[in-house]
């Protein structure tokens, strides 16, 4: 469906390019600058006080009234200059599960000695993979000369798959409030957002002994092992509670399994009841748990097959087939 007039005069109008590689350099031909209301307030004013002073043939009036115009004229220079020359970057941080919020973070480098003050940083668009509008407060840092300064954005991610940032505006009011300038990046960088894992605690299956198709065995929880910290999707019934009562924060225990334990996780052995989404958060599941008993496992989905390996490569390269699993592009 073509572009409405009005979005191709938008689109040309503010240079939208898409998506673009780090570091987007803000040249002088991506940076916009309009007065913000305060700024139109005190235009009024002085051209109150210049009538004034017409009208009464005022000397200091005329002085005063050209004295507060430059000043206004000098902010212009100084919002602009906050924001010329800067380099953004944004990365993902961290893995996060659908339902959760995706972290992403805004580096901005500083390639001149002169510090840049009040640099904010806000989500304007819709990004792609089931994000919502940002509804937070703008992210805001200073970068001084020759540095960087960075800030988190956290996105809404509804749904798995690839969740791109989307239009981020970087802006400053710097000096005096009187005038916004503004620059749009859309940076191709994208979190995965793993499948949410299912609540249920459903049992991983034991292989069958003749199949010649699986060789798993279940991992055994019998002989404790340690703790280390909680991550997002670990099973409540592992939480060191006694721990959290001690105020060290939330802990997983973990349990030396069977020896050499191995276990498929197969598509093909869910219920079709469960619907694809439903199989994709219960092998979620599994992964977390199988990972967290130390236990070595593969994986077979429709259109890939993971080895059987373990430790946390091993993890994320799972939750990531799962993610994008005939996720759309």
């Amino acid at each position: 469906m073509p572009a409405s007039p009005l979005r191709r005069l938008t689109e040309w109008l503010f240079h939208h390019r898409g998506r673009e590689a780090n570091p987007v350099r803000l040249t002088q031909r991506r940076i916009f600058l309009l007065p913000t209301r305060y700024g139109f307030l005190f235009a009024i004013v002085l051209l109150v006080m210049l009538g004034g002073s017409i009208n009464y043939s005022l000397s200091l009036g005329f002085v005063l009234t050209f004295l507060l115009g430059s000043m206004a004229m000098l902010s212009i220079v100084h919002a602009f200059r906050n924001l010329s020359g800067l380099e953004v970057s944004v990365n993902p941080v961290g893995r996060v599960f659908a339902g959760e919020s995706a972290r992403f973070e805004v580096t901005l480098a500083n390639p001149r000695r002169l510090p840049r003050f009040s640099i904010g940083v806000v989500q304007t668009a819709i990004a792609t993979g089931g994000a919502m509008p940002h509804s937070g407060a703008p992210q805001s840092t200073d970068c001084p000369g020759l540095a960087t300064g960075r800030c988190l954005l956290r996105i809404p991610a509804l749904t798995r798959g690839r969740l791109y940032p989307g239009r981020l505006t970087v802006f400053t009011r710097y000096p005096l409030g009187m005038f916004y300038a503004w620059a749009h990046v859309e940076p191709d960088r994208f979190a995965i957002v793993f499948p949410r894992p299912e609540s249920t605690l459903t049992p991983i299956p034991a292989s069958g002994a003749g199949n010649g198709r699986h060789s798993a065995a279940a991992a055994g929880q019998d002989d404790f092992a340690g703790l280390r910290p909680w991550h997002a999707g670990d099973s409540p019934q592992r939480i060191a509670w006694k721990a959290v009562a001690r105020g060290q924060g939330l802990l997983t225990k973990q349990f030396a399994g069977e020896a050499g334990a191995q276990i498929w996780l197969d598509w093909d052995l869910l219920p079709q009841s469960l619907g694809d989404e439903g199989r994709l958060s219960r092998l979620a599941r599994w992964v977390l748990e199988a990972d967290n008993s130390g236990a070595a496992f593969g994986l077979r989905i429709p259109g890939r097959t993971l080895p059987i390996a373990s430790g946390e490569g091993h993890r994320e390269t799972a939750l990531a087939a799962l993610a994008l699993h005939e996720a759309r592009q």
